[in-house]
Order: structure tokens, then C-alpha cells, then sequence
């Protein structure tokens, strides 16, 4: 019997998922800085990404990548990093749930 093993192809990595090098990330976006909000993130046709959030936030709403409906994640403090594959942010909100618009470089970026 031949041996079956899971391979992929992402952004240009095929082959055996097992022996494919381990990274967090090879690539980031800073979201914030560009203002890549309520759009898809560039990108993620293929594969979400994930987000580093560098700004303490009460709750950031994004689309996941198998969905088509906003979810958002709250208590959100600086230097979290959200181990979720997202294709989209739709909205960083304070305390008051009010949205928040200027964002300092850093603050927002995803990681693909």
C-alpha cells in the first residue's frame, strides 16, 4: 500500500505538511496604518491570516475565513496575538462601543 501523505498548497508551500518548516509568519500587513478596514484583507483569497494587536482595544469584529457573518472578540489587550484566520476587519470598537478610526502604525497587523 502507498503512502498517503496531506500536502497543501499555500502561498507556495506544497509537499508533506509535516515536513514543511514551522513559522508564524513570513509576510505582514500593517491594517491600521492603511486603512484596510470593512474590506477584504489583500491576500486571502487562498488562506485567512492571522492579526497581532499591538493597541489595547475592548472589541475588534472580523470575518473568519470559512464564514460569511462578523464575529467579534473582546478584551482585546496590547500585544495579543489572535491565533484565528480572518479575511476581514470590519471594526475596532472601545469601551463605549464606539468605532475607532485613527490607529498609530503597529496597532493592527496581519499576518500571514
Amino acid at each position: 500500500m502507498p503512502n498517503v501523505y496531506n500536502t497543501k498548497n499555500i502561498r507556495g508551500l506544497e509537499g508533506n505538511e509535516n515536513a514543511e518548516p514551522r513559522i508564524l509568519a513570513h509576510d505582514a500587513l500593517d491594517l491600521g496604518a492603511n486603512g484596510i478596514f470593512a474590506h477584504r484583507i489583500p491576500n486571502t483569497e487562498t488562506i485567512g491570516c492571522t492579526l497581532y494587536v499591538g493597541g489595547t482595544f475592548d472589541t475588534i469584529k472580523v470575518i473568519l475565513e470559512g464564514s460569511k457573518e462578523p464575529i467579534s472578540f473582546r478584551g482585546i489587550t496590547a500585544g495579543s496575538f489572535l491565533p484565528i484566520l480572518i479575511i476581514s476587519v470590519e471594526g475596532v470598537f472601545n469601551e463605549n462601543g464606539e468605532l475607532i478610526e485613527d490607529f498609530r502604525e503597529g496597532e493592527i497587523v496581519a499576518l500571514y
